[in-house]
């Protein structure tokens, strides 16, 4: 029933590298929704995208309402602000553990019954857990909405954990790590940079868990965790559809407003120290048929960047990195042909610091040393001679128009508002996006390649296969 999001990225994942940078991007996307309280709120959708309205329950709720009204279909979420960098020492993997738990059953819902009473009235769910945050979601008709947020609510104070429910889940946990990663080289590696770039900070564990440490979970931790985190005033709904803040407001209120505050504690991410010296980390497994070329470096996120600087490195990135059109693709792939591909990202959706990533995979014959060559090359061709004509306006452009087209998706939609909320920024951070974007000049741009992408400071990663026998 559930995902991880944001996992860890490789060249094979290029798809989901995009998505996911589009729905960070997405900050982006909402340059022609103008913010409105409910009181001053019409039902009239905008030309392109929805027009957020937001209210507060008194239990400290917060409620985002994303109007549309192109047919009887919303899409209902609750955002937690909980994620794996806010499980105890020792615990890693409960919040991803309790997302999977939350399906199980509550008083008045047996296990399992939760997602058919979804699927028996026409609709889907889902879940996922991030660094940041976990969150819920059905998309059904309209007509159902109050079934869906009636048994939400419910699951957000009456979870019933029995220990043949709690421990049978938990090996389809541990099923899942070594599916997704002991069964994986290029999820070792990844998981091993990520150790490596962050030291001890949490978001160095992996969401999903250490296994000698999700071995080990046990129903009292997962119910702990579930009543310090699990709360309307660490809770954000969000409802995208046909709807109206004014015509959610007694649903809200009935179904969600009744749940007392929990006074739920206060997030605390600490700072990361870059390393000092390259880190190379090199694994050679027999399943890899393809190598691969991975390189981290840390950034400061939207949260934690001073004033343009996470904008400048999302225009940074987009001129270096986006495929078919970045710097690394023209240069590696096209005209040197020394890669299959090429590119690099940067993952701004983070509540504390975060992280910029390249990745490469060479072309038959070629070497990852040559793909290696290829990123600092790009880098120091940008910082020697700045850009070429028209390339930060044509950046800025492909981003703010790849993040529109995300507006047709209700989901998408739901999804931008909440993975802003859940990382430190507000509505109006949201809207404002597009101006900030606009505002990047070449200058922010250069100082920003100067300051974070210095290879002495990075973790790279080289995935090939097994050496022949001699």
């Amino acid at each position: 029933m559930s995902h991880l999001w944001p996992g860890p990225w490789s060249p094979a994942l290029l798809v989901r590298i995009r998505i996911a940078q589009f729905i960070v991007v997405c900050l982006v996307a909402i340059s022609v929704l103008v913010v409105r309280s409910e009181a001053t709120a019409d039902d009239k959708q905008v030309a392109v995208g929805w027009a957020p309205e937001t209210f507060a329950l008194k239990n400290g709720m917060q409620v985002v309402v994303l109007p549309d009204r192109r047919a009887p279909v919303v899409t209902h979420m609750v955002w937690y602000r909980v994620g794996s960098a806010d499980e105890p020492q020792g615990k890693s993997g409960i919040a991803h553990f309790l997302e999977h738990l939350m399906f199980k059953g509550t008083e008045e819902l047996a296990p399992g019954e939760f997602s058919k009473t979804v699927n028996r009235n026409g609709g889907q769910d889902n879940a996922f857990t991030s660094q940041d945050y976990t969150a819920y979601f059905q998309r059904v008709a309209r007509d159902r909405l109050p079934l869906m947020m009636r048994i939400e609510a419910e699951r957000m104070t009456g979870l019933k954990l029995l220990d043949s429910e709690v421990y049978a889940e938990r090996d389809v946990v541990l099923e899942e790590r070594r599916m997704r990663v002991e069964n994986n080289p290029q999820s070792q590696l990844n998981e091993r940079l990520s150790a490596e770039l962050f030291g001890a900070h949490p978001y160095g564990t992996p969401v999903i868990g250490w296994m000698d440490e999700v071995s080990k979970l046990t129903r009292k931790d997962a119910r702990s965790f579930y009543l310090t985190h699990y709360a309307p005033d660490n809770a954000i709904l969000i409802v995208a559809g046909d709807i109206s803040a004014k015509e959610l407001r007694p649903l809200a209120e009935k179904y969600y407003g009744s749940i007392e505050a929990a006074g739920t504690p206060q997030r605390v991410r600490p700072a990361a120290a870059a390393p000092i010296e390259t880190k190379r980390i090199r694994l050679r497994d027999r399943r890899v048929t393809e190598p691969s070329y991975s390189r981290l470096q840390l950034a400061p996120s939207y949260a934690t960047a001073a004033k343009g600087e996470a904008e400048a490195i999302d225009t940074m990135i987009q001129i270096l990195g986006a495929p078919e059109t970045g710097r690394l693709y023209r240069d590696l792939v096209v005209e040197r042909r020394v890669a299959a591909s090429a590119g690099a990202w940067y993952q701004g959706d983070a509540l504390g610091p975060t992280r910029i990533g390249f990745y490469g995979a060479p072309a038959s014959g070629k070497s990852l040393a040559a793909i290696e060559a290829g990123i600092e090359r790009a880098i120091a061709n940008l910082l020697a001679n700045g850009l070429e004509p028209g390339e930060l306006e044509r950046a800025k452009s492909s981003l703010i128009a790849a993040a529109t087209y995300a507006l047709d998706s209700q989901e998408t939609m739901a999804q931008v508002y909440g993975v802003g909320l859940t990382t430190g920024s507000d509505i109006q951070d949201i809207v404002e996006w597009p101006d900030r974007i606009d505002a990047v000049t070449e200058a922010a741009v250069l100082e920003a390649a100067r300051r974070y992408l210095d290879i002495q400071s990075s973790v790279i990663g080289e995935l090939l296969p097994e050496e022949p026998a001699a």
